[in-house]
């Protein structure tokens, strides 16, 4: 009985592998038989990783999909399957429909087990089943990949041992007379094709009947493939030599050759060619390993008052977890007590240690290095950023670009046309061509079956996906999606939001300029004091800044917030008033002194705050959204690449042009909402709208806010004076300054006059990037931002800084450069090769092509393919400029 399967949460793509894929035909032959099972939306098979990932709906049966796959001559192992339905959200009842309820069973008495040791009541059986068994996912995987490198090495073994004597025998009485002379003297010629026949016997029907087994059935169906030609070519030499050892009468005397050193020779070369294959194909998947590396084994948590050491998949969200000094961090969460350092290269990239305190995020897979902790487990399992990771990873390793549909269509029909080639040079060679037309016709017909390679071609691009991808992953960018990985190489114009992308979107104290016979550390500890009584994310900057000096921050008294001017209070019998000039003003003091302060912070954008104490002005403060470290670096590389870049942001004008002219952002959009990202996305691509506009600070390429729904609408004040903000911009000064939305004056319009782009991508980090994400021809997510933006992109920056988008743009043009010349190469040595198999330089030049040495081609041009993907593991960012 078939049993469906209904999800937990939304399905999400399922990958699975299949075993028995060996060639390129296989691909379409798999996808097909999946694609017509009932309940799967859409199918795709990555032949460098040999795993089927299909999209299913409602109705859909795991039975019925192992079925149809097992009835084309393919199998989807049934504990893999199981763990695929799980990690795609399934019901863990979908593990038990036939063939798999006792797995399932084994895995939930572990379960039990593992809750009555501990003697924790709470435990999730079903979630840490699925635990152990992700974790059993892997390594299976991983043995299944050892277990067939280890078969091969054996075959070849053995295939290679008896192969040698054969080839010496046979070859060296052809080459060398002497030794011809000394062997008949040995053993008469009937006694030795009887002791060939032993020999090839074995080899063919030993190390070479994997490639029997999956051929001829394939091809009786009428799909053959890779392996098809090799039994068919390998029989075809193997029978011709029957028939002369022991029914020489069948042929003419001039005919009366054996091929047996050419069958076993196709079949060892070929099985050695399989072996570089597997060990090459195994390094494409060490990146994914890398990261599962990264996972704890165990966690210690505290429970019923003790403290346990558990398998770090038996954390389940509540759990307090402690971590020791040098200890890998199990799992997601936020620490509630304790102080160290964190390496978190692994996220970040950057070297240095962060330090960690109460209410701070740890993330699973970091390490501790010097003090001790504790943390509340937020996020585990399948739903860690580490796990995310993996996910979004083998996503991208399994995706199908759009130039592979191509490819596939002609492997398709790739073997068959060459079984036709194969039987038009028989039939041409027998009726045509010089004696002894018998052995000619069945020497090249031979060749021809045994050098075309479609394998060469269906790694082509699936290699260099996974490889590149993995590579890609290393350098912290996470293809979501295969055409993001195609077309992001063609991308013309790179949109950045500001906040959290350009700048760390979150405000810090810049500057504090102190007047004469003021200390700056005192004025900061009384304005400190009194910004702690507000809830203004500027006056959070203010107190850090004052803890990060290590001052104590005394208690503030009589607390005021004047709405549009700024705050005053009384510290320690001192008054003290914090806002803008016009506060000052107010007040009756004259700001005169910082004149010169105040024009070098505009030009950097920032609006000054000032701070009066007992009725002197005492100090100019700015507090701003400073640039990420790595920002102004990361616009000059994209700019070397010949990508253009634009800046998109819900603030206002001023500091837009402020910080575009620190980091060399040409062209600029202010004051938008979210759907005004989304049509300044549609216009930059068009290249419309530009606006020369002169400035008191100088002359600045700026984009003026388009009319409409680009408008910003007018800003409310906020408490203690503040401006009401695009939800995703941190205000840069403080209090407000107004919004104009109306294109500045003395300038001129350039509309339409810059060339369009083909290809624009968008880098945002926030809920309100994500319509704009989705506008983009390619999204590009901020890792740190919100799930919402993550979940619109195509590209995931897991670092947070813009060097990401550096490194996604090369990735992208070394990847697609990689599978071009893979492609180049795996159709030019068929389309060469091929006809030289066929005998067509013998009018010429008299040349014929041994089976031998087409073998030996064959084996070695897949080998090539995956060498040159496996270059993509040494790229670095700069070469690919």
């Amino acid at each position: 009985m078939n049993e469906t399967v209904k999800p937990i949460r939304p399905a999400e793509p399922f990958t699975v592998p299949v075993e028995g894929m060996t060639c390129a035909s296989c691909v379409r032959r798999v996808e097909n038989a999946a694609a017509k099972v009932p309940g799967v939306d859409r199918s795709a098979v990555n032949f460098a990783t040999k795993k089927l990932t299909v999209e299913s709906a409602e109705g859909f049966s795991p039975e019925a999909l192992e079925k149809a796959i097992s009835k084309v001559g393919y199998e989807i192992p049934p504990a893999a399957m199981a763990h695929a339905l799980r990690e795609a959200g399934m019901l863990p009842e979908a593990a038990e429909h036939a063939g798999h309820r006792h797995h399932h069973d084994h895995a939930q008495h572990a379960v039990h087990d593992v809750d009555a040791h501990s003697g924790h009541a709470g435990m999730d059986g079903d979630h840490a089943a699925h635990q152990h068994e992700g974790h059993a996912g892997g390594h299976d995987h991983m043995h299944m990949h050892s277990g067939e490198e280890g078969a091969l090495k054996r075959d070849l073994g053995l295939a290679f041992v008896l192969t040698l004597p054969l080839f010496v025998l046979e070859m060296g009485s052809h080459f060398y007379d002497p030794f011809h002379h000394w062997l008949m003297g040995v053993i008469d010629t009937q006694n030795l094709y009887y002791l060939y026949f032993v020999l090839a016997t074995v080899v063919i029907f030993g190390p070479g009947f994997r490639f029997l087994k999956i051929g001829l059935p394939a091809l009786l169906r009428g799909a053959p493939e890779m392996n098809s030609l090799v039994a068919v070519g390998v029989l075809a030499a193997y029978g011709y030599s029957l028939v002369t050892t022991f029914a020489p009468q069948l042929l003419p005397e001039s005919a009366r050759f054996v091929y047996y050193e050419a069958a076993t020779v196709i079949v060892t070369l070929i099985l050695f060619g399989r072996l570089l294959e597997a060990r090459a194909t195994g390094r494409t998947g060490e990146a994914i390993e890398k990261l599962a590396g990264l996972q704890a084994k165990t966690a210690r948590v505290e429970r019923d008052g003790k403290v346990l050491d558990v398998p770090a998949g038996d954390v389940v969200a509540g759990d307090i977890v402690v971590i020791r000094p040098g200890e890998r961090i199990p799992v997601d969460g936020t620490v509630i007590d304790g102080q160290s350092n964190v390496d978190e290269s692994m996220i970040s990239g950057e070297p240095l240690p962060v330090e960690k305190a109460a209410g701070a995020t740890v993330v699973g897979g970091t390490i501790n290095k010097t003090g001790a902790f504790r943390f509340r487990a937020d996020k585990v399992g399948r739903d860690t950023m580490l796990a995310s990771i993996i996910r979004m990873v083998e996503q991208a390793q399994g995706a199908k670009l759009p130039i592979q549909t191509l490819v596939d269509r002609i492997t398709a029909w790739f073997v068959p046309a060459v079984i036709g080639l194969a039987a038009v040079t028989f039939a041409v060679w027998f009726f045509i061509g010089p004696e002894p037309a018998l052995t000619h016709a069945l020497v090249n017909a031979v060749a021809v079956l045994i050098i075309a390679c479609p394998c060469a071609m269906g790694l082509a691009v699936p290699t260099s996906i996974v490889v590149g991808g993995g590579r890609a992953a290393e350098l912290g960018v996470l293809f979501r999606k295969g055409e993001a990985l195609q077309e992001l190489r063609n991308v013309g114009l790179i949109v950045l939001d500001k906040t959290g992308t350009v700048t760390k979107g979150r405000p810090e104290l810049t500057d504090l300029v102190a007047a004469e016979g003021f200390a700056g550390d005192e004025v900061l500890r009384l304005v400190a004091a009194v910004e702690a009584q507000s809830e203004h994310p500027i006056a959070d900057a203010v107190v850090k800044a004052a803890e990060a000096k290590g001052i104590a921050v005394p208690k503030a008294e009589g607390f005021e917030a004047v709405t549009g001017y700024g705050i005053r209070a009384e510290v320690e019998g001192r008054a003290i008033a914090v806002g803008a000039d016009r506060f000052m003003e107010k007040l009756g003091l004259s700001v005169e002194a910082f004149a010169e302060a105040a024009a070098r912070l505009a030009d950097e954008g920032k609006t000054p705050l000032y701070a009066a104490v007992d009725g002197k002005v005492a100090a100019a403060i700015a507090v701003a959204d400073p640039l990420k470290p790595s920002s102004r670096a990361a616009i000059r590389a994209l700019k070397d690449m010949g990508v253009e870049v634009a800046m998109v942001t819900g603030d206002n004008r001023r500091t837009a042009e402020a910080i575009a002219r620190q980091v060399g952002i040409d062209k600029v959009v202010a004051e938008v909402l979210p759907e005004g990202k989304v049509r300044a996305v549609r216009e930059l691509r068009m290249g419309n709208a530009e606006i020369l506009h002169e400035g008191q600070h100088g002359t600045l390429p700026v984009i003026s806010p388009l009319e409409g729904e680009m408008s910003a609408k007018p800003t409310e004040g906020g408490k203690d004076g503040s401006a009401g903000e695009d939800a995703n911009d941190v205000p840069a000064q403080h209090p407000p300054l107004p919004c104009r939305a109306s294109p500045p004056q003395g300038g001129r319009s350039a509309g339409g006059s810059a060339s369009a782009f083909r290809t624009v991508a968008f880098v945002g980090d926030g809920i309100n990037d994500a319509p704009a994400l989705a506008e983009a021809d390619i999204g590009i997510a901020i890792g740190t931002g919100t799930d919402v933006a993550i979940e619109s992109a195509d590209v995931v920056l897991v670092g947070g800084e813009l060097t990401g988008a550096v490194s996604a743009v090369s990735m992208s043009r070394a990847t697609m450069r990689n599978i071009k010349e893979n492609l180049f190469w795996a159709f030019g040595y068929n389309v060469a090769l091929i006809p030289v198999a066929a005998g067509a330089l013998y009018p010429a030049f008299g040349w014929l092509l041994s089976p031998m040495i087409a073998a030996g081609a064959m084996a070695l041009s897949s080998v090539f393919v995956l060498g040159n993907a496996l270059r993509l593991k040494t790229v670095k960012i700069g070469e690919t400029r």
